[in-house]
């Protein structure tokens, strides 16, 4: 069974930056898509960034670009998301995502769910 634990999140000025951890385990990854999702109050779950495990190929939000980098470590089977330069929009609940998936911007895509770590940017 596979099973995503998040940490990393708290409250930051805006400007600040954060990172997020995503420990993995139950299984291997090899082949699998790691994604970061977030979710504001009211709001859909939304695509942050997501990385290949096997290839470390990344793909990121325009919202985000040139502001978080997503990473991956094989030995620790952890997924990372460094947060730099926050902004008030991006306060959220923020959420780990792992599957076999084509499609790794689509959140319905994804079996597999962390419990979401909080961020919070202010002003």
């Amino acid at each position: 069974q596979v099973q995503l634990v998040e940490s990393g999140g708290g409250l930051v000025q805006a400007g600040g930056s954060l990172r997020l951890s995503c420990a993995a385990s139950g299984r291997t990854f090899n082949g699998y898509s790691m994604g970061w999702f977030c979710q504001a109050p009211g709001q859909e779950r939304k695509f942050v960034a997501a990385i290949r495990w096997t290839a470390g190929t990344t793909y990121y939000a325009d919202s985000v670009k040139g502001r978080f980098t997503i990473s991956r470590d094989n030995a620790k089977n952890a997924v990372y998301l460094q947060m730099n330069n926050l902004k008030p929009e991006d306060t959220a609940v923020y959420y780990c995502a792992a599957d076999r998936v084509l499609y790794l911007t689509d959140a319905s895509k994804y079996d597999y769910w962390g419990q979401g770590t909080q961020v919070t940017v202010s002003s």
